[in-house]
This record gives C-alpha cells, structure tokens and sequence, in this order.
C-alpha cells in the first residue's frame, strides 16, 4: 500500500507544478507623489494577465 500513496501522491505533484508554471512574480516600481522615491509592489499573477498588471 505505501508504495501506492507515493505513486498518487507524486502524480498530484506533478499536477501541481503543471499549474504553477502558469504563475509568474511580478514587480512594479511606483513612484510616490508625496516623496518622489520609487515603492515596489510586487505580485503573484496568472501569465495571462501580466500585461494588464503592468498597465495598471
């Protein structure tokens, strides 16, 4: 049996990077108005949506 769970279990690993390779960390410097000094906001966002994210 625990060689069973292992194979799921690996298989649900699998999935899982699969998925997550559709993910991608995005940084945007801002510019404050009060200081002038760059603040960095940095997200978690779908592939897809990176250019929306950026835009803004």
């Amino acid at each position: 049996m625990a060689k069973a769970a292992s194979k799921n279990a690996k298989v649900k690993d699998i999935k899982a990077a699969a998925e997550a390779k559709n993910w991608t960390k995005v940084i945007r410097a801002e510019r404050s108005p009060k200081t002038g000094a760059y603040t960095f906001k940095e997200n978690i966002v779908h592939k897809d949506k990176v250019k929306e994210f950026l835009a803004s």
